[in-house]
Parts: C-alpha cells; structure tokens; sequence
C-alpha cells in the first residue's frame, strides 16, 4: 500500500451533527460508517463501524461537530507520530520537529487552528507528549472518567480518552458537556510542588516562567517516580501483546511496532506482579505528596522534541514519555500547558492533581494562561 498523505493530520474528512464547537477524534474511536483503521495496514479492510464510541456519542448530543478523524502512530505504540502507511501528520508550529505520538494527529489539527478541540488516547503519555511538541493544551482525565466504550484497544488499565485545545475556556466548555465537573476561575493557585526532573535547561525555563508569574514552588522529589516509568511500560507492553498479537499473522503491522508487540509475549507473571505493586506504591506516594501541595508541577518532556530525522531510530525515543507516563500508572489526572521554547523547540509544564479533580487542572490552566497573557 502506498503512504497516505493528508494535511494538518487528517486522514477522513466528514460532519457530523449541529453545534458550536467542532472536533475531530484519533482513529482509534469508532464512529459509526466508518472503520476504525489505528494507522495500521493489518487493518486496512476493517469492516465500517456500527455506531459511535459513547464520548464520541456525548460530544455529539451537546452540540458539538466531528469533522473527520485524525492520523496516529500505527496501533498507538509509539511516541514519534511517525507513520509511513497512515500519515505522518505535519506539526504546524514546528516543522522540523516530530508531531509527539501516538495522538499525532489530533494535537495537529488543533494547533493548525482546523478545530476547536480534539479528542485523543493516552496509555503513556499520548496526549500529553504530542501536545507538547505542538504547543497546545492537553488534558489526561482521572483514570475511567471518561467513557472508554468503542475505543481501541477495547481493555487497558493505562488508557484514557483525553482532550487537546489551544485555549484553557474551550477546555472548560468540553469538561461541562462531558459531565466533569468545573468550578469557577480561581482567584489564586493552590499549593504547588516543584519535581525537577527534565534536563536542567528545561527546568530552569519551567521555574523562570513560574517565577514570572510570582509562584514560588517548593521544590520536591517523588522517589518513585522512574520506578512507575518502568512499571507502565511493563504493563502497555503486556496489554498490547494481548490486544493486538492477532494482526502479527497478517505480516501487515510496521517491523518497529510488530517487535514491540512480540515482546510482550516474554513478560512473565513475575514482572506482571512487580509492576502492580509498583503502581500501588506509586499511587500512594503521590496521593501523600497532593494531601500537602495539591498540584504537582514538572517538565512534560525531560528533553526538547526530536527532529523528524533525529527520531528515525524509536528506540532512542522511548524515555522521552519518563515523566507522563507514570501517571497512567497511577491513574492521577495530568495536564500539559505550553510555557515556551528553548533553542527554538517547544517546553511544556505537566501538572498534576489528585484523582477526581480534573476541574482544579482547568482552572490552573485558565490561571497559568490568563496570567501569561496580562
């Protein structure tokens, strides 16, 4: 099959509904008359949809309009956006740089301006990473507060439908229609403490920008922090073996995402049983750290985005989600706002809140942004 080429990170183009706030979802959502392909050639003759996935449903009855869906990594395994066969979607605000994967697609065709807001999947950092390296905003809600129902792959206990916007309020009016709740804008922050985790650059601009801003953070440390990097990707390693081993037969998967997939097969009950207990150690020492600071504040990325050419080898790559991912192990809310950029590459800020208050990472955004803008 030839590589499909589409602008701005399309790969299907429709409309659906009536409203004021259009959108295009990842293609790892169904919607219904149209097959749910990942970006993978194994799948390429998937049998059309029956109906919509239920976010997907929901966005649609509170008047919103779907305008196509959006170009992926293949299978959403890989953090470069980087894909031969479905589309490499090109990043508007920096070219020369990776769009950030597996979301690819969806944090382009917000940055390009061509919708409101999008959704995406995060396992380990999918929405986050890619909307880091597009200068947007994105949102991983709590684990299981958003409807997974019609999503691919259909089981994970790492997965979230999340939500890319260029501006903070669109974000407020997507949570109101999807239920989650919001409160009023804040009138100052709460408690923020500081991890430094990124290289050094990268979080000196983080800090310098808070500053600016007149936060003050306290500087802090979660231990365990590279420990539920490995664990979550012991565990997406494993899920994916179990979701996806099928379509290897076909010979049709990608080499780099057909060797990661193989390689789950080889996790034991062993390493299955150190990662859980990782994720539970994990999720109670950052519950302890938000009962004192309630969000939580570090580098998105540890290192500036690759260049398209730099991420050739997907391997290289892999740490680059070190610090998004453990939040899919813990299941904590996670949010990635834009800060600026170093050597003419993009910094985001990660932010962090306790599970359920997916409402108080919106209106630190609304903050952040509203102040930046004074």
């Amino acid at each position: 099959m030839q590589p499909v080429t589409e602008s701005n990170g399309y790969v299907q183009r429709f409309t659906f509904g009536e409203g004021d706030l259009c959108f295009a979802v990842k293609d790892t959502l169904d919607i219904a008359g149209f097959p749910t392909r990942a970006g993978c050639p194994a799948l390429a003759d998937r049998p059309a949809a029956t109906q919509h996935a239920g976010v997907v449903a929901t966005l649609l009855q509170q008047c919103c309009v779907l305008t196509g869906k959006t170009a992926l990594h293949e299978l959403a395994f890989g953090v470069t956006g980087i894909n031969p066969w479905g589309g490499t979607p090109r990043n508007p605000q920096f070219p020369a740089l990776i769009p950030g994967g597996s979301s690819s697609g969806s944090a382009a065709v917000v940055a390009s301006g061509e919708v409101d807001f999008a959704l995406g999947t995060d396992t380990g950092g999918s929405v986050r990473m890619p909307a880091a390296c597009c200068g947007v905003i994105g949102l991983k809600p709590t684990f299981g507060a958003l409807n997974r129902e019609g999503v691919m792959p259909a089981h994970s206990s790492l997965d979230c439908v999340g939500i890319f916007v260029r501006r903070a309020r669109v974000l407020r009016q997507v949570l109101t229609r999807l239920a989650i709740p919001v409160n009023a804008p804040l009138p100052a922050l709460p408690a923020i403490g500081f991890i430094p985790a990124a290289t050094p650059e990268i979080d000196s601009l983080l800090l310098n920008a808070l500053a600016q801003l007149d936060l003050h953070p306290q500087q802090i440390d979660l231990p365990l922090l590279n420990d539920a990097h490995r664990a979550g990707l012991t565990l997406i390693s494993h899920e994916n073996w179990q979701a996806f081993n099928p379509l290897l037969s076909s010979g049709a998967v990608s080499a780099d995402v057909a060797a990661r997939i193989r390689a789950g097969e080889s996790i034991d009950a062993d390493a299955l049983k150190t990662a859980e207990n990782t994720r539970q150690t994990f999720t109670a020492e950052v519950d302890a750290r938000l009962a004192k600071t309630p969000l939580l504040a570090l580098a998105t990325l540890p290192e500036l985005p690759p260049t398209l050419a730099e991420a050739q080898d997907p391997i290289s790559v892999v740490n680059l989600t070190r610090l998004v991912r453990p939040f899919n192990l813990s299941g904590h809310p996670a949010l990635s706002l834009p800060m600026g950029t170093l050597d003419g590459r993009p910094v985001a800020l990660q932010l962090v809140a306790a599970k359920g208050q997916d409402g108080l990472l919106l209106q630190a955004a609304e903050w952040l942004t509203g102040r930046r803008r004074d």
